[in-house]
């Protein structure tokens, strides 16, 4: 699984549908009237493309609501039993339209805040519930439902993390836990998607694969309804750090969309490199133009860095996305959904390396 964002300039037909079982659509946005929109003019072409080239090799997309700009009306509209038959209509309507597979609400975060603009109630989870519910009724009975969360579980009426989720596994096919934007960039780097706390020093102690699984399952969303999110991009940070939070040549200055940059722009912008190593899940990138490959055993996954050029990079690899992917399959998970396809490179090595830790090559 992948999401598919509209802003990536990557033209659904360049997708290897072969890799990839579901594709989620990002971003459908939520208004003040309680209808859907679209972040850029020529999102709608986009979706009708990508429906077009899936279903013509039997898989599936399902349309994203929401997301981290998104999310600022999702409360509103799910506060009110009118106002849910609004959203729920308003839904049902573009999907019909586009003759979509499914619908991913991606609310950043019920009960919290998320971008600092959100509209934000106690009783969030609740009236998400309830909307979910209502949804489900709406929906074509083979349609699928799904909600991208945190690792921790969604707040409840008293601000803490819920214990008790059952009534959404009984109305959602999966949740997708976004275990990924746990440290950003920063002067005193960490990992973007930790596999676990594995040294039982992190701040976050909850923010990683492994807490995330358990957290969901003790409060009763099944193995087999979780999705584990993992990134294709990475964090760049001004920093001399030698050591994460939790061959000579000339430096190399990577630039990045702010402060993230995808993997396949690191090796483009030559900081890294294809060797001719395999590892246990697909081929070996080394550091290079004066960047050094380190690997954070807290948390199992790589970062990049560069005394002369003063950058950290934090990411994800074939290596560390791979041992994810054998985490969900050792969990009984659903499986691995990456954000995004566009980080990945020409030959795919970050989603074979998931399909190979899932057991599927």
């Amino acid at each position: 699984m992948a999401y598919y964002p509209d802003w990536a300039g990557f033209p659904p037909e360049k997708i290897d549908f072969n890799r990839f079982d579901w594709i989620d659509f990002a971003f459908a946005l939520p208004t003040s009237n309680y209808d859907l929109t679209w972040d850029a003019p020529a999102a709608p072409g986009f979706l009708t493309r990508l429906i077009t080239c899936a279903h013509a090799k039997g898989k599936h997309v399902k349309l994203s609501i929401g997301g981290w700009t998104g999310s600022k009306y999702f409360s509103s509209a799910v506060s009110t039993s009118k106002s849910r038959e609004t959203f729920v209509e308003n839904i049902v309507g573009v999907y019909q339209e586009f003759n979509l597979d499914g619908i991913d609400i991606d609310w950043e975060y019920p009960g919290r805040q998320g971008a600092g603009n959100n509209q934000v109630n106690k009783n969030d989870s609740a009236n998400f519930l309830s909307f979910l519910q209502l949804l489900r009724c709406k929906l074509p009975s083979s349609a699928v439902i799904t909600a991208a969360t945190l690792t921790t579980t969604f707040s409840g009426s008293n601000g803490q993390s819920m214990r008790n989720v059952t009534a959404f596994a009984q109305v959602l096919d999966w949740i997708l836990m976004m275990n990924y934007d746990v440290w950003g960039a920063s002067s005193k780097p960490g990992p973007n998607a930790p596999l676990s706390n594995a040294c039982k020093i992190s701040s976050q102690p909850d923010a990683s694969a492994e807490a995330g699984s358990d957290a969901w399952t003790a409060a009763g969303m099944p193995p087999n309804k979780q999705v584990l999110g993992v990134p294709s991009y990475a964090y760049l940070s001004r920093s001399n750090a030698t050591r994460l939070q939790t061959r000579r040549s000339s430096p190399v200055q990577l630039v990045g969309d702010g402060d993230q940059i995808q993997f396949n722009e690191i090796v483009k912008q030559g900081a890294l490199v294809r060797t001719g190593t395999l590892d246990n899940y697909g081929p070996r990138f080394d550091g290079s133009g004066g960047y050094t490959r380190c690997w954070d055993s807290c948390s199992s996954t790589p970062f990049l860095r560069s005394p002369s050029a003063g950058q950290v990079v934090t990411y994800d690899d074939p290596q560390s996305l791979g041992m994810k992917a054998a985490f969900a399959r050792r969990r009984g998970m659903r499986g691995v959904n990456m954000f995004d396809v566009h980080g990945d490179t020409d030959d795919w090595d970050l989603a074979d390396s998931i399909r190979r830790g899932l057991g599927c090559i």
